[in-house]
């Protein structure tokens, strides 16, 4: 708990990061009531200080079939930064596997690896240089007097994690993680200097417990250490269940996060049958306030659970009484 007392948070994050499970986590994959799950997350922060940071995340994950302990999934990840334009898109292939450790299945654990290809690019064009003031305006015809070969990087990278989960029922359980990331430390220079990515560690947990009939407390925790950047979020959602009977469900939710030295923010959400969508706006307090006006970024997220139709199989069947 000493760690967030002298911690900095980064720049691209999500605020939602219970809602972006594969990116959280490579034991997150396939861990879910479902068959196919479908998530997308969007980003746009830092519009009022300067080119907004724009970050978007597509995920699908699923079972195997016939082996439903195996889980996989596949990330796409793209964000742009700044006046260059500075691109990164990133696709990542994640692997888990289901342990039981009681035969009830209430304890599991969920160790998983992903696989990721990262292409970074700089727009050149879209910078100033002094060269090209001419004495009265800047003129972009004149050269930069820059020698800049190369714009882009591709690398390679890999991580593992592992998830325990708690079981009681859908409304009493707690997931948390550990996870490693950029293991091999990948080579992000664009010339002949060798800049290797940091690792990246992250903590997580989460749960749900009843509150009462109708509503129920969605408390969240999320860590996150990569070279000098230290991250803590901590807040807690309430879930109202509006109706959830005969095949219909309908939630309402509702939360308040904190992330340390940064900000904090508010977050809405609605699940309407196997469908969320959720809301999230930062207010920011650190020291860019006098340029960021306390405005951070907004943050949306949705996720779609497909059940496959799985028609029932009959053994035999009763003849009518008027046969």
């Amino acid at each position: 708990m000493l760690l967030p007392l002298t911690s900095v948070a980064q720049d691209i994050h999500w605020s939602q990061f219970n809602d972006n499970p594969i990116f959280q986590n490579p034991g997150n994959a396939g861990l879910f009531n479902g068959d196919i799950r479908l998530v997308a997350n969007h980003r746009d922060q830092w519009r009022s200080v300067t080119v907004p940071f724009v970050t978007t995340n597509i995920s699908i994950d699923s079972k195997l079939h016939n082996k439903r302990e195996i889980s996989y999934g596949l990330m796409l990840f793209h964000d742009v930064v700044g006046d260059g334009n500075f691109r990164t898109a990133e696709i990542q292939g994640n692997l888990a596997y289901t342990i039981k450790l009681s035969s009830d299945s209430m304890h599991t654990l969920r160790p998983g690896i992903n696989i990721g290809m990262n292409h970074r690019q700089l727009n050149f064009d879209k910078f100033y240089f002094d060269n090209q003031y001419n004495g009265i305006q800047f003129d972009p015809s004149l050269s930069s007097g820059e020698l800049l070969s190369a714009d882009s990087k591709t690398n390679f990278s890999w991580g593992m994690g592992a998830v325990y989960q708690y079981y009681r029922n859908p409304r009493f359980n707690i997931i948390g993680g550990f996870g490693i990331y950029n293991i091999n430390r990948p080579n992000q220079g664009f010339y002949n200097q060798v800049i290797d990515r940091d690792i990246r560690f992250n903590i997580f947990g989460k749960g749900i417990y009843k509150l009462n009939y109708d509503w129920d407390l969605v408390p969240g925790i999320n860590i996150s250490v990569q070279g000098k950047y230290r991250e803590f979020n901590l807040g807690s959602s309430v879930k109202y269940t509006l109706v959830n009977r005969l095949g219909e469900y309908r939630a309402l939710y509702g939360g308040l996060h904190y992330r340390n030295r940064d900000a904090a923010y508010i977050s809405l959400g609605m699940d309407y049958q196997a469908l969320f969508v959720g809301i999230s706006y930062d207010i920011n307090f650190s020291k860019l306030v006098p340029a960021s006006r306390t405005r951070g970024g907004i943050e949306f997220a949705v996720r779609y659970i497909l059940n496959r139709f799985k028609p029932k199989k009959i053994n035999h069947r009763v003849c009518p009484d008027y046969i």
